[in-house]
C-alpha cells in the first residue's frame, strides 16, 4: 500500500519553523556551491568571448601568457609569407603583432594592480570590428596615447580621457574609452605597436601575431605550412578563442577546487540540519507512522514518505539558492589572471550545467540527510508507535 503524497505535503507544512530553518541552510549551502561555479564559469567565459574563432594566433611554444611568448621581427616576416592571410582591398594584410606589457594602476578604491596594455596595428579594426569607442576617439599611431577598456576605466584612477599614463619614461595621453560586450578586452589599454615597441627598446619583436585568414577552413593548411618552415619551428598557431581560453584554465580549476572545498565543509551544517529536522518528525509522529503501519503500510512505504519530504525540503532549498544565485549575474568583479599576471575584470555567469549540479548536490545532502532517520521510522515497533 502506498503512502498518499497529500499526507508527505501536509506533514512538510506542519512543522513551518523547523522546515524553514532547514531550508535556508541548505538554500545558503547550494547558493555558496552555485556562486564559486558561476565564478569558475565567467571567468572562462569572459575570456573565450576575448577572442574570436575567425583570427589565428601565432605564439611561442610552450609560452604560460602572452607576456612570457616572444616573437622576433624576422620571424614576423617569414609568418607574413605563410599561405592564406586575408588582405583589405588595398592589398594589405590582416595581421596584427602585439607586444604586451604589464604595468602598475592606482585602484579608486585603494592600493595597485597590474594592467595590461597591448600594441596593436591599424589592422586592428578589421581583426577585431566588434571593439566600439564608445568615448573619445581611437589612438593616433604617431603618437604616445592610449584607448581604455570600460573595465578599467571604471575601476582605475588616472584611466579616463586626458589623464596621463607613465610607463616606459614617458607619459601617454588616455584619448579613448572602448568596449567589447565584456570581454577581457576591456580589461586591457591599447596603444600603437610601433609606438610601444620603440619605447621599451624591443626593436622589432612582439608578444603574439594575430592573423585573419580567407577562411578560416584553411587553418589547418596555415598551420601545416608554419609547422614544416624550420625557421618558424619554436612557434605554433591556434585560434585566438582557444589561445584565451586555454588562459583561463588554471584560474578556474583553482577556483573550483577551492569553492568546493569550502562548500563541502558548510554541506556538513547543512545536512545535519536537514538530519535533526526529520528526526523531529518522525519523533513527533510516532502515533501517526503506529497507525498507517497497523492499517496495512509497508515498512517501505514509511521509508519512501519520509525520504521523500527530506528530498522535498533540499529540492526548495536548492531552487532558493539558485534563485538567489542568479542575481549574482547583476555583478563584476575582478581578480587576478595567473597567465597574464594582470587584473581581470568578469561577470557572474550562470549556465543548465550549473544548475544540474547544484540540484544533484542538493539531492545528496536531502538523502543523506534524511536516510537515517527514514529508516528509524520504518523500523518503529508498531505497538510502541501507538502507545506514543
Amino acid at each position: 500500500m502506498a503512502i498518499p503524497f497529500k499526507y508527505t505535503t501536509r506533514s512538510f507544512i506542519t512543522r513551518k519553523l523547523t522546515t524553514f530553518i532547514t531550508i535556508t541552510g541548505i538554500a545558503l549551502v547550494v547558493f555558496v556551491f552555485a556562486a564559486v561555479l558561476m565564478m569558475a564559469y565567467g571567468v572562462e567565459k569572459t575570456l573565450v568571448a576575448t577572442g574570436s574563432p575567425d583570427n589565428i594566433k601565432v605564439v611561442r611554444k610552450s609560452s604560460q601568457g602572452e607576456i612570457s611568448s616572444i616573437i622576433e621581427g624576422d620571424a614576423v616576416n617569414l609568418i607574413r609569407t605563410l599561405p592564406h592571410i586575408a588582405t583589405t582591398t588595398e592589398g594589405r594584410q590582416i595581421i596584427s603583432g602585439e607586444p604586451c606589457v604589464i604595468i602598475n594602476l592606482d585602484i579608486k578604491t585603494g592600493g595597485m594592480s597590474n594592467i595590461s596594455v597591448r600594441g596593436v596595428s591599424q589592422e586592428v579594426k578589421l581583426l577585431r570590428p566588434q571593439v566600439k569607442i564608445t568615448e573619445g576617439r581611437m589612438f593616433n599611431p604617431s603618437l604616445r596615447e592610449l584607448v581604455t577598456g570600460k573595465a578599467v576605466n571604471k575601476k582605475f584612477a588616472g584611466a579616463g580621457i586626458g589623464s596621463k599614463v607613465k610607463f616606459a619614461g614617458d607619459n601617454w595621453t588616455v584619448v579613448g574609452i572602448f568596449e567589447d560586450n565584456g570581454s577581457g578586452f576591456e580589461s586591457e589599454m591599447w596603444g600603437d605597436a610601433n609606438q610601444m615597441l620603440n619605447a621599451f627598446n624591443r626593436g622589432s619583436a612582439v608578444s603574439t601575431v594575430t592573423i585573419k585568414l580567407d577562411d578560416i577552413k584553411n587553418m589547418e593548411q596555415f598551420k601545416r605550412a608554419l609547422a614544416t618552415d624550420k625557421r618558424l619551428e619554436q612557434y605554433e598557431a591556434m585560434t585566438e578563442q582557444r589561445f584565451f581560453e586555454m588562459q583561463s584554465e588554471a584560474l578556474s580549476i583553482f577556483i573550483r577546487i577551492l569553492g568546493t572545498f569550502i562548500t563541502i565543509i558548510f554541506s556538513f551544517g547543512a545536512t545535519i540540519g536537514a538530519t535533526i529536522t526529520m528526526y523531529a518528525a518522525v519523533a513527533n509522529r510516532t502515533v501517526e507512522i503506529g497507525t498507517m503501519r497497523s492499517l496495512g503500510f509497508s515498512r517501505r512505504s514509511i521509508l519512501t514518505v519520509f525520504m521523500t519530504e527530506s528530498l522535498l525540503i533540499t529540492l526548495i532549498g536548492a531552487a532558493v539558492g539558485i534563485a538567489l544565485a542568479s542575481l549574482l549575474q547583476f555583478f563584476s568583479i575582478s581578480t587576478l589572471n595567473w597567465n597574464s599576471f594582470s587584473d581581470l575584470t568578469f561577470s557572474f555567469a550562470l549556465n543548465p550545467s550549473i544548475i544540474i549540479s547544484c540540484l544533484i548536490f542538493a539531492v545528496f545532502m536531502g538523502l543523506l540527510g534524511g536516510f537515517l532517520p527514514a529508516v528509524r521510522a520504518a523500523r518503529l515497533n508498531i505497538v510502541n508507535a501507538l502507545r506514543g
